[in-house]
């Protein structure tokens, strides 16, 4: 198993759900990051939604 690892929050997923996820697979959030998600309307490019990404770290037994 690789030692990091990196946990996309799904679309229907909340944050507690998606950090459960991490801790069943033997992994602790060492990082969150946020990015824009980008969509075109009426020409112009508009934020459609936050995407969220942690970043996990193997628990060491």
């Amino acid at each position: 198993m690789p030692k990091k690892k990196k946990f996309k929050v799904a679309e229907n997923e909340s944050l507690g759900e998606c950090l459960e996820r991490m801790r069943e697979e033997g992994y602790q959030p060492v990082r969150r990051m946020e990015q824009p998600v980008f969509i075109e309307k009426n020409g112009e490019r508009v934020v459609d939604h936050q995407e969220i990404v942690f970043e996990g770290k193997k628990v060491e037994d």
